[in-house]
């Protein structure tokens, strides 16, 4: 605040100080201003042109050779001012990209200065150790990352290999059972009819006594059971089932 302060005071005594930039726009405003002026003058002396030679026209129509002769020397010397003019024109024209040319590397020079000020105090700014951790730090913090995505993968990958594991297993083990069902079907299939009729004993339980004295005896449906396997045994002509005997008739 003092600063700023003492700058106003400055410049209101002294008056502000001109600036480079300052400077340079004063003058290509007066350049402007002087190309402006020529092409009013140049534009004067065009319609000035279009006069004389319209009133060429009309005295040497009248025959007036003498004011022909005069009009004849304006027009040159009107046409020889409006070049002069032009020439001017395409001087202050170079003058003025001059100008433009120091204004835009003023301009240049000034981005560059502040570019390097703001350089100069990152890097005051800038810590190399500070750094230097957080890099090692990021490093470190990612390899942790990295070892548990790859536990997690590795055991998501073991679950579903396990899983369909099981299936193949189980579909595996239904095709071979499929498989010896039809063997064994095809094999009953070949074997020869008996001739006669073996009987397989069964042995039957003996009826025991219950705890509250009441006698059990053999279901009629289990009974019935019995039966048909033996009356199957005998059919398929298979050997006596060892341990019983045949029941003599």
């Amino acid at each position: 605040m003092a600063s700023a302060s003492k700058k106003l005071l400055v410049s209101w005594l002294f008056g502000r100080r001109t600036t480079v930039k300052d400077m340079l726009r004063k003058n290509q405003r007066a350049l402007n201003r002087a190309i402006w002026d020529i092409d009013r003058e140049r534009t004067r002396l065009e319609n000035q042109e279009k006069k004389i030679i319209f009133d060429l026209k009309k005295v040497a129509k009248e025959n007036q050779m003498d004011t022909v002769r005069i009009l004849a020397k304006d027009l040159v010397r009107t046409r020889r001012f409006a070049q002069r003019l032009m020439l001017m024109r395409a001087n202050l024209q170079a003058v003025l990209m001059k100008i433009r040319t120091v204004q835009s590397q003023h301009a240049i020079s000034e981005a560059m200065l502040e570019v390097t000020i703001g350089l100069r105090s990152m890097n005051r700014q800038f810590r190399l150790p500070q750094i230097q951790r957080i890099l090692q730090e990021f490093e470190k913090q990612s390899v942790i990352m990295g070892a548990k995505e790859e536990t997690m993968t590795e055991s998501i990958e073991e679950n579903v290999c396990e899983s369909e594991e099981d299936i193949e297993s189980d579909t595996i083990v239904a095709r071979i059972l499929d498989e010896l069902g039809l063997q064994l079907k095809d094999q009953l299939s070949e074997l020869p009819e008996a001739k006669g009729h073996i009987r397989c004993a069964v042995k039957i339980p003996v009826p025991t006594k219950s705890q509250n004295g009441t006698d059990h005896s053999i279901d009629a449906d289990l009974q019935a059971r019995l039966d048909n396997l033996r009356r199957d045994d005998t059919d398929l002509g298979l050997p006596n089932v060892p341990g019983n005997k045949p029941k003599k008739r």
